[in-house]
């Protein structure tokens, strides 16, 4: 997939386990550690996404196993203590539920991750029927990217695409992701928009750059004044 963003149908995975509304408590602990996973979809009757449950709202049982909260402490975590005492998926889970959609960018996807702190997201269509799951690994697979993919799309789409200069006047060197210039642009101004595009390239760990100003055109020697005496018109006396 070259010349294009990537996006979130590019590496989620398809194959999800999910929960019905009334999964009990210990299926979903169960669940979870049959699949390995620290969280999980919960579905109603037509497959949409309606709630997330996470281990972090499993432990809430144990969490509040031996406290006898006042009452000031139980009006502050009334939430808390109704997961604690709940028994199925639907009680347990998180709502509404946090999701992106498959067109959804790498980049937006992990904003929603570091704004929400949760480690995968459910993708959904527009009528929110679950279509996968995407997780933090996932996205970091478009760092798996050949250097030479990477290479080809900044000659391609940045260099050819956007500076009016020979194609053999930037060259381009990608080594375990991270990229090197080397040239030269008509205008040294270009040179932090060169950086800036390269740098946004999916699957670019860095950016060095030795990009230059245009080559110096040489100074052409003005034309010699003839030592020789010009003419005389006819006619003409001596000086």
């Amino acid at each position: 997939m070259q010349g294009a963003r990537y996006t979130v149908n590019d590496v989620m995975t398809r194959t999800v386990v999910a929960l019905a509304g009334g999964a009990m408590f210990k299926e979903i602990v169960r669940t979870m550690g049959e699949w390995g996973v620290s969280a999980m979809p919960v579905l109603d009757g037509d497959g949409r996404v309606i709630g997330v449950v996470s281990e972090a709202d499993l432990l809430r049982k144990e969490e509040f196993r031996d406290s006898d909260p006042d009452g000031r402490a139980e009006l502050r975590r009334l939430s808390e203590l109704a997961k604690a005492e709940a028994v199925t998926a639907e009680e347990l889970m998180s709502t509404p539920a946090v999701t992106v959609r498959p067109g959804t960018t790498l980049t937006q996807a992990a904003r929603v991750m570091a704004r929400h702190q949760v480690k995968r997201l459910p993708v959904v269509a527009d009528d929110g029927v679950l279509k996968g799951i995407v997780s933090r690994s996932d996205l970091l697979k478009i760092f798996l990217r050949s250097d030479e993919d990477i290479a080809d799309e900044i000659r391609r789409e940045i260099v050819a695409g956007r500076f009016p200069v020979p194609l053999d006047a930037v060259r381009v060197e990608v080594r375990d992701g991270v990229v090197r210039l080397t040239g030269h642009v008509p205008d040294t101004s270009l040179v932090p928009l060169a950086v800036r595009l390269v740098r946004s390239v999916e699957g670019v760990v860095d950016v060095h750059s030795a990009l230059a100003g245009p080559r110096r055109r040489p100074v052409l020697e003005p034309d010699l004044v003839s030592d020789r005496t010009p003419p005389r018109p006819p006619g003409a006396g001596a000086a």
